[in-house]
């Protein structure tokens, strides 16, 4: 495998893996919640919440963390559920089901294309052991 500055390609290609798989998995979450409630009267509901990974060097792993959305609750008039307030105000979460998908859309074609790295260059590796051995 090629290495630059200590790094090999499948290695980066791993840790995009990772990335992805972190982002995925909080976006199911979401879209898992989208329409919960809260369990108390007047309570919040679930949250949104986004996976940030932070830039690292060449030799670091992807750091991530998982942070809540603060953008507002939605907000319906549901005076006989459980958890309306004194108004009859139902808060829902701050679940865009679209732009989640979305997000799930772009996460998935940014993991298989980590994936095709890794088949291009371990096909790149087999292709290099033919050649030397000849």
């Amino acid at each position: 495998m090629a290495k630059a500055e200590g790094i090999t390609g499948s290695a980066v290609a791993a840790a995009g893996l990772r990335v992805q798989q972190g982002r995925l998995r909080v976006m199911t979450e979401n879209l898992a919640n989208a329409n919960s409630t809260a369990s108390t009267p007047g309570g919040d509901p679930y949250r949104r919440r986004i996976a940030v990974f932070d830039p690292v060097g060449a030799d670091a792993e992807p750091v991530g963390r998982v942070v809540h959305d603060t953008s507002p609750f939605r907000s319906i008039s549901s005076p006989g559920h459980p958890a309306a307030d004194e108004q009859g105000n139902l808060k829902l979460p701050n679940v865009n089901p679209a732009k989640e998908m979305a997000g799930l859309r772009a996460a998935m074609g940014a993991y298989e294309a980590n994936l095709r790295v890794i088949a291009t260059l371990d096909d790149l590796n087999s292709r290099t052991i033919d050649l030397l051995k000849v």
